[in-house]
């Protein structure tokens, strides 16, 4: 779920309603606020309570929400655990704290203190090494396995194999465990090895061509599955291309083909230079191509 802004770059409330309205109409079945590509590490505390807010307001009952709560100390991800549990979303989900290198046995309690804070919600792991710094290793899993709200792993990390890792030893644990793959040049690859799903950052720009790809993965299409993934890659390949960041061209492409305009990003992301413009208009006009292709 991308992050809404207005011209003077403070969050919007309509923009975050009409997004969700935008997911809800292509069919999907699900979001993730507050992520990677929510900025959420630009944002402050009550900014992303608003983004939640607005996104409940038109989602509650037609969309699975997930909320990505961490922030970079325990107090601040506690309080956003505890209002997305208020506003009734169906799981939260965190990162670990990144910055300083923090042992395992910190890391657990910095998650199961904000798990705690929201009682009656599910909690999912996210493990984007990458990024965080920190990996999720099988003992730290094996360890949150013991929190009964854990029920799964988003999985960002570039290895498929963490996926079967994390997959098994979560069911082993608790019976029934969910890894949704997190690169979305490897949807196909992620959900091949076991993966229950996909959560990535250039769905809301083509969410239909992710939607056929599962319907190709379920219905044991491979080949189709793998030529339409090299579609989306292409695709993806031209996203990030650009001087500007990745998700300033999805924003750029999604007012191309959608007609849904919902700001720039937040410094200090790039948002698009004129040279960028060029790029995004192809990038939106490979995406109708494949969508004549494949839909």
């Amino acid at each position: 779920f991308y992050a809404c802004y207005d011209e003077g770059g403070k969050v919007s409330p309509k923009r975050v309603r009409a997004l969700t309205q935008y997911f809800i109409e292509k069919g999907v079945k699900g979001v993730y606020v507050n992520g990677s590509s929510g900025e959420c590490i630009y944002q402050d505390v009550e900014e992303r309570k608003e983004i939640i807010e607005n996104v409940m307001e038109v989602a509650k009952g037609k969309l699975t929400v997930i909320n990505h709560v961490a922030c970079n100390n325990t107090e601040d991800s506690m309080n956003l655990a505890k209002h997305s549990e208020g506003v009734g979303v169906d799981a939260i989900a965190c990162i670990p704290p990144i910055y300083f290198r923090l042992p395992e046995y910190s890391i657990a309690a910095y998650w199961n203190m904000i798990s705690d804070a929201a009682p009656n919600t599910d909690f999912i792991i996210y493990n984007i090494p990458q990024l965080a710094g920190t990996a999720l290793t099988m003992s730290l899993l094996a360890e949150m396995m013991k929190n009964p709200r854990v029920i799964g792993v988003k999985n960002s990390s570039m290895s498929t194999q963490d996926i079967q890792m994390f997959k098994a030893a979560g069911k082993a644990a608790k019976g029934e465990f969910v890894v949704f793959n997190g690169p979305d040049e490897q949807f196909v690859a992620g959900l091949a090895i076991g993966a229950d799903g996909g959560i990535g950052g250039t769905y809301g720009v083509m969410p239909e061509l992710f939607l056929k790809l599962n319907e190709m993965i379920e219905a044991g299409k491979k080949n189709s599955a793998t030529e339409l993934q090299y579609g989306i890659n292409e695709i993806i390949s031209k996203m990030c291309s650009t001087r500007a960041n990745m998700y300033a061209v999805a924003k750029e492409i999604l007012r191309i083909n959608e007609g849904v305009d919902i700001g720039g990003v937040r410094l200090p992301l790039e948002n698009l230079q004129e040279t960028d413009r060029d790029i995004a208009h192809e990038a939106a006009s490979i995406i109708e191509t494949v969508r004549k292709k494949y839909l």
